[in-house]
């Protein structure tokens, strides 16, 4: 999940951060990969909105365990008035060298099932209660939660093979430097469950994810934002 990876806190009175969006604006995000504490790659991510709606690409190419690997994926997200979430429409995933795969997705009945096509191989899904959601989707609506205020949620990603569900708690506020920013404040929110992450986003960046890192067995990976740009929000950062 690591190449595919966004001052105190709002509460019950506050603006989802859902109506904040302008009618058409533009995300652009910078990410370096690194792995076992050394630089092994690029991410960049791109968000196109309208309105409560948006198309999200993701890039990255890293070497893993010496194979060179490419990730792109393109998800198409909205706003659901009815449950007041973010809900993944569709994504389509291609990722080369490590773990390859080609892999769509389309979800319904609100994101509570899925129908996915792996390299031709199609496998449907179903969750109970809570949303299926692609990675991107999944950050978005944990930054959601963190602006309102939530401290502790539980969300489930839609994998290739499986649905892997998520317990995430939010903890204090931290002062960390990180190039180019310098030392910022960062909440930190910890992911339990099928993968182990750790999430920091930056309230004084309109709460966008600056760091995010994996707990693997084998590997531990870390992203952080190398340069960020925007025309959702004022004071976004270049």
């Amino acid at each position: 999940m690591i190449v595919g990876l966004s001052s105190g806190l709002l509460h019950s009175n506050s603006v989802l951060a859902s109506d904040n969006i302008k009618q058409s604006c533009q995300r652009n995000f910078n990410y370096s990969i690194y792995l076992s504490g050394l630089h092994t790659g690029n991410m960049t991510r791109t968000e196109n909105w309208q309105g409560k709606s948006a198309v999200i690409t993701s890039t990255s190419k890293a070497s893993i365990l010496g194979i060179g690997t490419q990730y792109q994926q393109r998800t198409e997200l909205s706003w659901s008035d009815t449950t007041n979430e973010w809900l993944t429409n569709t994504f389509h995933q291609r990722v080369s060298g490590f773990r390859s795969r080609d892999m769509q997705v389309t979800l319904d009945h609100h994101g509570l099932g899925s129908r996915v096509d792996v390299d031709g191989e199609v496998t449907n899904y179903q969750s109970s209660t809570i949303p299926l959601r692609d990675v991107d989707t999944l950050a978005i609506q944990i930054r959601e939660n963190v602006i309102n205020g939530r401290q502790q949620f539980a969300l489930i990603r839609q994998a290739s093979d499986a649905i892997e569900p998520y317990q995430f708690y939010v903890k204090d506020t931290l002062m960390v430097a990180i190039k180019p920013w310098g030392k910022i404040q960062l909440i930190p929110v910890e992911q339990t469950g099928a993968e182990e992450v750790t999430y920091f986003f930056a309230p004084s960046m309109n709460y966008q994810l600056v760091k995010a890192h994996y707990h693997g067995m084998i590997l531990q990976g870390i992203i952080e934002l190398d340069s960020y740009a925007s025309s959702c929000d004022p004071i976004a950062k270049n």
